[in-house]
């Protein structure tokens, strides 16, 4: 009797565990929690170069302005009388202390304003120390007579003066012929008259002036009877 029910009851048993587990498989087992979507970096910005500075330009030194050239050749004086413009070339090779005395009237200014007060047709018009009126401007003292070096030829400029050799101021002549009697080797007072240039421009003009009507005036002989000025007298290279 012991056997059969112990049968029976190990029969009840295995129906009972079978019923608790169902179809006696295990339960599935529930699917792993997928892991969560990790953010996706943001792409690596790489960061902007700075910009390079601009190069700047480099500031050149303005150029220093060039001394005005020295003028080339013989020093020329413009000489605008009321007849027209003559123009002078100066030889301070042949006479440098007469030039350079000439010069310095020219950039006073003090020939503007003079007249040619001595006119002789076939031998010389001279000029540069009286005014219309026939007052005599003050000058500078006298320079050394530097005759010799060039021949009183026609249109040659040259230093008037008094019996003095050597008394020559302002006052100047231009030759209207040679005169031979002028130069130094000629000259009854072994000096002579000083030429220290010509005209070479405007002959024409000496021309005019040597057909002037003349007459007295305050004691002068041969002034034009009417006036001639110099109305400039400025360097002309």
């Amino acid at each position: 009797m012991y056997p059969t029910r112990a049968i029976a009851l190990s029969v009840g048993l295995a129906a009972w565990l079978l019923a608790a587990c169902g179809t006696g498989e295990a339960p599935p087992e529930s699917a792993p929690p997928e892991p969560p979507e990790e953010a996706e970096a943001p792409p690596a910005v790489e960061p902007e170069p700075e910009p390079e500075p601009e190069p700047q330009a480099s500031i050149e030194p303005e150029p220093e302005p060039e001394p005005p050239a020295e003028p080339t050749g013989p020093p020329r004086v413009a000489i605008v009388t009321d007849k027209g413009t003559m123009v002078l070339e100066l030889y301070p090779d042949r006479a440098p202390e007469t030039v350079a005395n000439f010069l310095q009237y020219v950039d006073d200014g003090f020939y503007d304003g003079t007249i040619f007060h001595r006119v002789i047709p076939e031998f010389m018009i001279q000029g540069g120390g009286f005014l219309p009126d026939m007052t005599e401007k003050r000058t500078r003292p006298a320079i050394k007579n530097e005759s010799g070096a060039m021949a009183n030829t026609r249109y040659s400029i040259a230093m008037a003066r008094t019996p003095d050799p050597h008394s020559a101021t302002a006052q100047f002549f231009i030759n209207h012929k040679t005169n031979q009697f002028l130069d130094k080797q000629h000259a009854r007072d072994g000096w002579g008259y000083c030429v220290f240039g010509k005209v070479v421009e405007g002959t024409e003009v000496v021309e005019e002036i040597a057909k002037v009507q003349r007459t007295t005036k305050s004691g002068h002989g041969d002034v034009p009877v009417t006036p001639i000025r110099i109305q400039s007298a400025n360097r002309a290279g």
